[in-house]
């Protein structure tokens, strides 16, 4: 991994101002959006520890309740057959993921794209919990070739610019407590629950560049994705 990428990556999570510009030049005005929102939310992103430490990735991005070990690929073809050395950084990811329930994220960026080039995947886990265990199912996992081998298909990813719509915007946290939200209510009845209706607070007013486009247009491509 050329750490011409890793360096791209971690500025623009980080919420770097020139870094975040340098990458969004040739995205589309929706896609520059989404981007910018990391600009106020940013990750405090460092680089992984080096020899010996197997499955932490390349970087570790921390913010809040979150953090994210992040394997970083970059290739010229649009899909990454792992085997050998990738296998096993891969299961080493997932060793550690179980571990320390984490959910380790592969971040694919494919060469000569222009736009968002950079494609999100997560590794699969089985012992996530709170905010993590939300976003599980909005972040897509790696596809399988015909005899079960995950593999990278850039085309199957998430792009950056939604994986920072949902981590950085309003809806993006909505959408993420969604499922939470609908388990714990399914669970109470709604006899007895307190008359508060007249006291339920609106929601804030969304900035009108936003509003109907970089969140309610990312909300909808990840729905039409869990379709």
């Amino acid at each position: 991994m050329s750490s011409q990428y890793e360096r791209e990556l971690r500025q623009v999570l980080a919420g770097v101002p020139s870094g975040v510009e340098g990458v969004i030049r040739s995205c589309s005005p929706i896609e520059k959006e989404r981007m910018r929102l990391v600009l106020n939310r940013p990750f405090l992103v460092v680089r992984a520890a080096g020899s010996g430490m197997e499955g932490t990735g390349d970087l570790l991005a921390l913010r809040g309740d979150l953090c994210f070990p992040i394997e970083v690929k970059s290739t010229k073809a649009d899909k990454l057959y792992l085997s050998g050395r990738t296998k096993d950084q891969y299961d080493a990811m997932v060793s550690e993921g179980e571990r320390c329930h984490l959910m380790p994220l592969y971040a694919h960026r494919l060469k000569g794209v222009r736009g968002d080039s950079w494609r999100i995947f997560r590794v699969e886990t089985s012992n996530l919990s709170g905010r993590l265990r939300q976003l599980e199912k909005w972040i897509p996992a790696f596809p399988k070739t015909r005899n079960g081998s995950n593999y990278l298909n850039w085309e199957d990813g998430m792009p950056l610019n939604q994986l920072i719509a949902l981590l950085c915007s309003t809806a993006g946290a909505e959408a993420a407590s969604l499922a939470g939200l609908t388990a714990r209510s399914a669970t109470v009845s709604p006899s007895a629950l307190p008359d508060t209706a007249p006291d339920v607070p609106q929601p804030a007013a969304l900035s009108p560049v936003l509003r109907g486009r970089t969140q309610t247009n990312v909300l909808a491509e990840l729905a039409r994705r869990r379709s």
